[in-house]
Parts: C-alpha cells; sequence; structure tokens
C-alpha cells in the first residue's frame, strides 16, 4: 500500500546514498542507492511503523495532506 505521508528526500555523501525522512512519523526513515529505492524502502518503514503503532495502541498520524483537506 502506498501511504501519502510527506517524504523528505535527500543525497548522503557521507553514507553515499539517498536518505528519505518521514517528518510526520517519529524516527521513520529510509535509505537507498537510488531515490526511487529509498522511497520504496520509506513506503515499507511507514507500514511497519503503522502497524508497530496500531498493536501497540498508540495513534497514527493522518498524513499533513489528507489533514489540511478536511473541513
Amino acid at each position: 500500500m502506498e501511504y501519502k505521508y510527506r517524504l523528505e528526500l535527500r543525497w548522503s555523501p557521507e553514507d553515499s546514498a539517498w536518505l528519505v525522512e518521514v517528518p510526520e512519523l517519529l524516527g521513520a526513515m529510509a535509505d537507498g542507492a537510488t531515490p526511487e529505492e529509498a522511497v520504496a524502502h520509506a513506503q515499507e518503514v511507514i507500514e511497519h511503523w503503522i502497524a508497530f503503532a496500531r498493536e501497540h495502541g498508540r495513534d497514527v498520524p493522518e498524513p499533513e495532506a489528507l489533514a489540511a483537506r478536511a473541513p
């Protein structure tokens, strides 16, 4: 499943990899050799983050894009 959370993508010369942060989900980060790979990994991280939160009764924030559309 593809989630609509905001992703912050940047190149890390120190890691020689593309890094993705998901600011709305505390600690959610991923990396990859290409931007596409990093984003795909980020989608997996988001799925795991949400599953873990739900299993432990924690709140799952709405994506900012969806929250902004709510009346």
